[in-house]
Parts: structure tokens; C-alpha cells; sequence
């Protein structure tokens, strides 16, 4: 038996369907659960800057399986120990924030697979990414499952977006606009012209380069820039925004 299907990667690969996703920050099982039962195509598992450690991560992994919602997990960095730690708990597509070199995300690459690819360490079987061991010949067929997605949002990555593109075993690249925003001048302000412009500019380099390329990003104005420009998936949200807004609304409601 191989190792489960990545349909995100798949998708990715298969058409140019733009896959609608879901920031989840809640580093709640039910949250999740409940996110991805609700039609999205991915839901990105926030380690970053949402409360979420490997045990946490793996409940909400476990908690979205039975649905079609597809588990993005991003790590708060990309060190080799933590990459191999999520995988085991059975991550399958992975986003790395601020890569800023083509040095670093070959290491990221290769964190990400086993030998001769790359440098993972073998023990799956200890974990879900296995289902503890039940796949038997999870080792062999992993590494074309993984999805790496290298974050670029700094000034630094894209003067060095040619190398990060092109290194093999990235998968896909997403723009954050808001660190990038910040990192130029403007920070809380990433519909400025000029990085608008730079946003712009560094989509229509990676779809001329053959790699799919996605945002994060609730404004109007850099959706519409960011889709025209060929974006392949987008989130626009999470499920801390969506809970505050609603709350709110229905605190409001409630008086009126």
C-alpha cells in the first residue's frame, strides 16, 4: 500500500482551478473540523502565528481526515527537526514562512524527503503519516506525496525568487503581502502601489516559470491584482476572523 494520495498537489498540477482555502488559527480539533466540512479546497493549519504545537497540529489532522478539505499545515519555521516532526503526524503539504534564499530552500527540500532525495529520518512507522506502520511501504512512495510551499514576503526573497523558484522540491510558492508590506517601508499598508507593484511583478514571474503560485490576502484590490496575474489558490480568511466578525454581527443584531 503507498502513501495517501496528495490531491492538493495533485490538483495543483491536474488544472488551473483556483483552490479556495481557509486560514485555521483557532488551534482547535472542532474549529477545524468544522472549517473543513464547510467546502473549501485547503485549510492552511497556522503554527506561525496561530497558538499550535505538533500534538495540536496532529489532533486537527486528525480531526479534518474525513473530510475533502485538504490540511496545510505551516510550520513556524523551517528547521529539519520540526519539518520531519509534522510529516510523521502525517502533514502531507507544508508552507515555510520568509524564505529568502535558494540555499535555504534547498534545505527545506530536502528536509522534506527521505534519502537519496533528501534528508528526512526514517521512523514513520511510529506515527500517522504510516498509520503506525499499517502502510507498509510508506518510505518508498512518500516523497512524491510531499508539497512544499515556500513563503516569499521580504524584500531579500524575491531579489533571490529565481533561485527559490527553481529549486526542486518546491512546489509551490505563496506571497504574503503584509510581511513583505512591512519589510519595504509600509507596514499595515500592503495595497501601496509599491507593493502592488512588487506583488504583481513577482506572480507573473513564477507563472511564466511554471510553478504554481498562491496568496493570503483579504483586500479586494490585491485579490483582483493577485487572480488577474494568475494566481492558482487563495485564502482570504480565517477562522479567528470569521468568528470576531460573526460575533460581532450578532451582538449588533441582537440591540438593533
Amino acid at each position: 500500500m503507498p502513501a495517501p494520495v496528495n490531491t492538493f498537489k495533485r490538483a495543483l498540477a491536474a488544472n488551473d482551478t483556483l483552490l479556495v482555502g481557509l486560514w485555521v488559527a483557532l488551534a482547535s480539533p472542532h474549529a477545524a473540523e468544522v472549517c473543513a466540512g464547510a467546502g473549501f479546497d485547503w485549510l492552511l493549519i497556522d503554527g506561525e502565528h496561530g497558538p499550535n504545537d505538533i500534538p495540536l497540529i496532529a489532533s486537527q489532522l486528525a480531526a479534518m481526515a474525513r473530510h475533502s478539505a485538504h490540511a496545510v499545515v505551516r510550520l513556524v519555521v523551517g528547521e529539519p527537526w520540526l519539518i520531519k516532526q509534522a510529516l510523521d503526524v502525517g502533514a502531507q503539504t507544508l508552507m515555510i514562512p520568509m524564505v529568502e534564499t535558494g540555499a535555504q530552500a534547498e534545505l527545506l527540500a530536502k528536509a522534506c524527503r527521505y534519502p537519496p532525495e533528501g534528508m528526512r529520518g526514517m521512523g514513520a512507522s511510529l506515527g500517522r503519516a504510516s498509520d503506525f506502520g499499517r502502510i507498509s511501504d510508506y518510505a518508498e512512495t512518500a516523497n512524491r506525496e510531499i508539497c512544499l510551499i515556500a513563503q516569499i514576503e521580504s524584500r531579500m526573497g524575491i531579489d533571490n525568487a529565481d533561485a527559490i523558484i527553481a529549486t526542486e522540491g518546491v512546489d509551490a510558492i505563496l506571497i504574503g503581502p503584509a510581511d513583505l508590506a512591512a519589510d519595504m517601508g509600509f507596514p499595515g499598508r500592503s495595497t501601496a502601489p509599491e507593493v502592488m507593484a512588487a506583488v504583481d511583478a513577482l506572480i507573473r514571474k513564477i507563472v511564466a516559470a511554471g510553478k504554481p503560485v498562491g496568496i493570503m490576502s483579504g483586500d479586494p484590490a490585491m485579490i483582483a491584482l493577485a487572480k488577474a496575474a494568475g494566481i492558482r489558490f487563495l485564502a482570504t480568511s480565517s477562522d479567528v476572523g470569521l468568528l470576531m466578525k460573526g460575533a460581532a454581527a450578532l451582538a449588533t443584531s441582537m440591540r438593533s
